[in-house]
């Protein structure tokens, strides 16, 4: 990569300019998104009366999971197509269309285009979720201090997207209708565009191009395969619209989380095995590997906040200020709210324990992360037993939730991701992206089908659904901590020694 790559110039509260053109496209296209998405229960569960799709709750949270998993499974190819097709830029480009469009056919006032919608909506971000964030780390150099306070800035670029998307896309969707939700983050996402676009010459030539571009013969190929999927997905989608086929969400989302899981392994395990890596950079991926189970079981309880807890907060939460009725999606926006508030706080924590040579690893970083959110699941325990005996429970429950919730994100979430860009393999970058935001797709097809378990009918069953997420994630979070008390050599492993070259004639031929 050539040196000019790199931005050191302080342009956005002391970091490259670069950073603040993928702040605001990210923060706009997470108000489409998380608006958007936090209807989507609401709606598929709301009865005919209420204009909704009417689904049980084992259903629609099983098709939540599939479609928030699918979002991230298909960052797998989006980095792909980066790194070998179009270069990062230009797929966010046309993730970020392809996003909008989805949105626009959400907004149409017909059930029969809602799985369309959701199709283009998770394809769009599958091409833009993991080359936005990578091109993240492409601004800095490898050993600049400011790359973990970068990723904690961008992280709140999207959380006042999120904080937007809940307010906007919440009101007009329970309160409107659900559709005039659906278009309001049509609109958001069309601005992310606009300023992707103006502001665009911020990013230099990072990514500009593919890492490691196909010959125009295997660039045809893949093309070809591409385009075949595609076909092959319209197909499907057209059969189950006319009822020729029948298709059982929950049984389906059983099979897709082995099935992500098997893949995740296999890629890791090709990129591992067959990618021509250095002895330092097996250390690392041995250190990623820690953080990405860590991701994959945060992901399975947080994103319970769309489905059971979304549920949670319609049905058995005192709602009421006065005369007017708080729409259930506005909990979710507890969360952003307070990452804005606690971000600069642990930007800072993070490079004043730099500066003191304290510096936990990745691991443990993450670890810590994972107990703090299951101990949201205690809280959620005590108040689903309330609820159990017919009572409406007070809001702070949820707000206490979602805060340790939250504080739980921030030492996992944008850690991992620098740890990601960090600890890659450099000539791998976009697709090690890719494979690590597969552990949010597993997490989330997970959580979809924990949240099935949230019965309307046997609501006793419920304090014991918090309980099972709250002690599997603390065991889980217990053993990463222990482990990473070694990792943290494998992280810093063969820093400073000069890197075995690869031979530029050989890159394309072991990338995937």
């Amino acid at each position: 990569m050539s040196s000019n790559t790199y931005q050191n110039s302080e342009g956005f509260f002391g970091h490259p300019k670069g950073l603040s053109t993928l702040f605001f496209t990210e923060m706009w296209e997470r108000m489409s998104y998380y608006g958007m998405r936090a209807l989507l229960v609401l709606f598929m569960t709301a009865s005919l009366q209420q204009e909704g799709l009417a689904f049980t709750v084992a259903a629609a949270t099983a098709i939540y999971g599939l479609y928030t998993g699918a979002v991230y499974f298909l960052g797998l190819p989006g980095g792909w197509i980066a790194d070998r097709l179009l270069g990062g830029q230009r797929t966010v480009w046309y993730g970020g269309i392809i996003i909008m469009c989805g949105h626009i056919v959400l907004a149409i006032p017909s059930d029969s285009t809602f799985f369309i919608g959701l199709i283009l909506v998770a394809t769009g971000t599958g091409l833009l979720k993991p080359n936005i964030s990578a091109l993240v780390g492409h601004l800095y150099q490898p050993d600049d201090v400011r790359r973990d306070s970068g990723y904690a800035l961008y992280y709140m670029g999207i959380n006042i997207g999120s904080v937007l998307g809940y307010m906007i896309c919440g009101y007009f969707g329970e309160k409107i209708g659900w559709h005039w939700g659906f278009g309001a983050a049509a609109v958001g996402m069309a601005i992310g565009l606009i300023q992707y676009r103006k502001t665009i010459g911020n990013l230099g030539d990072a990514s500009l191009k593919p890492e490691h571009p196909m010959t125009a013969e295997g660039a045809k190929k893949a093309w070809g395969t591409i385009w075949a999927v595609v076909a092959a997905v319209v197909v499907i989608t057209s059969l189950t619209m006319t009822g020729a086929i029948t298709i059982n969400p929950v049984v389906v989302a059983q099979y897709v989380a082995v099935a992500f899981t098997l893949i995740f392994f296999a890629y890791y395990a090709y990129i591992y095995f067959a990618g021509n890596l250095s002895g330092s950079e097996k250390k690392k991926m041995w250190a990623l590997f820690l953080v990405c189970v860590a991701s994959a079981c945060f992901w399975s309880g947080f994103e319970q906040a769309g489905s059971s807890l979304n549920l949670f907060g319609r049905d058995y939460t005192d709602r009421m200020i006065g005369a007017f009725e708080i729409p259930a999606s506005w909990f979710q926006n507890v969360n952003p709210m307070f990452i804005i508030i606690l971000s600069p706080f642990f930007a800072a924590l993070w490079i004043n324990l730099g500066k003191r040579m304290i510096t936990p690893s990745y691991g443990m970083k993450c670890a810590i992360g994972l107990i703090i959110m299951a101990s949201g699941f205690i809280v959620m325990f005590f108040a689903a037993q309330y609820a159990a005996e017919g009572l409406k429970v007070a809001p702070y429950w949820l707000v206490t939730t979602y805060f340790l919730h939250t504080v739980g994100e921030l030492c996992l979430s944008p850690v991992a991701l620098s740890a990601v860009s960090k600890l890659s393999p450099r000539r791998f970058a976009g697709q090690m992206m890719g494979v690590f935001v597969l552990t949010y797709s597993i997490g989330n097809i997970i959580a979809g089908l924990l949240a099935g378990n949230f019965d309307p009918n046997n609501v006793s069953e419920l304090p014991k659904l918090y309980l099972q997420i709250a002690i599997f994630s603390i065991g889980i979070g217990a053993v990463i901590a222990l482990i990473s008390l070694k990792s943290k050599a494998w992280e810093t492993h063969g820093d400073g020694e000069e890197k075995e070259p690869v031979e530029p004639a050989e890159a394309p031929a072991k990338a995937i």
